[in-house]
């Protein structure tokens, strides 16, 4: 679509984000910025969760027996998320919000404490940062972005779909692991629906379904909005109370209720708590490992997400670049700087953002509300629990649903093309990991297309980030090896 079909810029604002060319406007993007912000809010409770505890016998403890406060880590995750969200909106002027991570705070709280203090793991997680930062900067991480096929882009940001579908589905308790070898997963407990949380996703999901079906403007917000009205009314009824880690038929992370407070000051203290003594406790090569690790799991996870964002908003072109893509991609890498930090964990573009790109954010202003709605998180935390996870999870489902479109862009009659697109959309979800289906379609590319005839239209760099991540695959035994 040309500026020329747009309406005028109408004031400073709209030429700044350039809202009218991108047919957007003003309302629109707020109400995008709101969805993004009610998708994500949920990280600021995670994310303590995972890196932090109430206590040193519930939490994450590093080598030395350290652990990070939730309240403290709550009062970080809000803040960098808030700043670096900003900062993609005003220099990238892109709807990405960013927010920590969960595939390496995962790593961190369950793979590096078990061998470094917490202030060591931010230590690495600040190293990635800068790699990546000048990995962006240089233009190499762009390179490597412009090598991918058009037909692989198309199948991350269909992958990236199913990904946070099926995080919808596990997180709302739709999709339960049966504990056994086989089947894995199963519906509900036993095959069918028994809690109520999980009531609440469908109605959720049903909901802003027909509110989409029927073009309603501002239909993943006001679906948001009523379907929390109604998780409140039938917690207040029923009195099913947060799971705690015991109930599986509870609220996943906060039982919905109006909050008895609303401002409380936030304890930032663990701003500056890193150190680099990784190299002196288990030596250069197992640190470079891990950094190669984290590197490799920053990298490509924001690649993937960035693809397929902008491929829903309508912004990239058919190679899938698109404004601001250089930009993006550095401040990007300093969430990961900003993220190790502040002891929040490294800082990604979060694929909730396509929440608030199907509401119809196409403009960093929708960022800007994201970023601002973050900091004030920082002060009212009670306000970010009464949306409960099973709500943000209907959301991501619906919105999985949406970023399936991006299907019929594959020539799935080419099976040089269909195999390492197939694999690359199954294996995010079924791994849980963005970057290992980037990884495995990248193999995939590059062994069928070199043995069916076509090696010498696989780029150089293509070889060279398809072997990397065979590296990265069998990074266990090379960790043992090193030892």
């Amino acid at each position: 679509m040309t500026s020329s079909t747009q309406a005028q810029p109408t004031g400073a604002v709209d030429r700044f984000f350039k809202i009218s060319e991108r047919g957007s406007s003003v309302s629109q993007e707020v109400r995008g910025g709101l969805v993004t912000f009610f998708a994500m809010a949920y990280i600021i409770v995670l994310n303590p969760l995972i890196i932090g505890g109430f206590s040193a016998d519930q939490a994450a403890t590093d080598v030395e027996g350290g652990w990070l406060p939730n309240g403290q880590v709550a009062a970080v995750t809000a803040l960098v998320g808030g700043l670096m969200t900003l900062a993609m909106g005003l220099i990238a002027n892109v709807p990405f919000g960013l927010a920590a991570g969960l595939g390496i705070n995962s790593f961190l709280a369950f793979g590096l404490v078990g061998e470094l203090t917490w202030p060591e793991a931010m230590g690495l997680v600040l190293i990635n940062g800068v790699i990546i930062v000048v990995l962006a900067a240089t233009g190499l991480r762009r390179m490597i972005f412009d090598a991918v096929p058009p037909a692989l882009k198309s199948a991350i940001a269909v992958g990236i779909g199913l990904f946070i579908a099926f995080i919808g589905f596990v997180d709302s308790g739709f999709v339960r692991s049966t504990g056994a070898a086989s089947p894995p997963v199963e519906l509900g407990d036993g095959g069918s629906i028994t809690s109520l949380p999980t009531a609440v996703f469908v109605i959720g999901v049903i909901l802003m379904g027909i509110l989409l079906a029927l073009r309603v403007k501002g239909a993943l917000l006001i679906g948001i909005v009523a379907t929390t009205i109604i998780a409140i009314i039938l917690e207040a009824i029923f009195r099913v109370g947060p799971s705690l880690g015991a109930n599986p038929d509870a609220w996943n992370l906060n039982a919905p209720a109006l909050p008895t407070s609303v401002v409380a000051l936030p304890d930032l203290s663990l701003i500056g708590q890193v150190s680099f003594g990784s190299f002196d406790r288990i030596g250069i090569l197992a640190t470079t490992m891990f950094i190669f690790t984290l590197v490799f799991m920053n990298f490509f996870d924001a690649m993937g997400t960035m693809t397929g964002l902008a491929r829903q908003a309508g912004l990239a072109t058919p190679d899938g670049q698109f404004p601001g893509l250089k930009r993006a991609l550095v401040v990007e890498g300093f969430g990961a700087v900003a993220g190790g930090g502040a002891s929040a964990s490294s800082n990604t573009v979060f694929v909730d953002s396509a929440a608030g790109v199907g509401e119809g954010a196409r403009t960093g202003l929708a960022s800007v509300v994201t970023g601002v709605l973050f900091l004030a998180a920082m002060f009212l935390t009670p306000l970010t629990q009464i949306v409960p996870l099973e709500v943000a999870a209907a959301t991501l489902v619906v919105v999985g649903a949406m970023m399936m479109a991006q299907i019929a862009d594959i020539d799935f009659t080419d099976f040089r093309v269909a195999l390492p697109a197939f694999l690359t959309i199954v294996v995010m979800p079924l791994t849980y990991n963005i970057a290992n289906g980037i990884g495995v379609g990248f193999i995939a590319w590059v062994i069928v297309n070199a043995v069916s005839g076509r090696a010498k239209q696989i780029s150089p760099l293509l070889w060279i980030v398809a072997a990397l991540f065979v590296v990265f695959f069998v990074r266990g035994p090379l960790q043992a090896l090193i030892g």
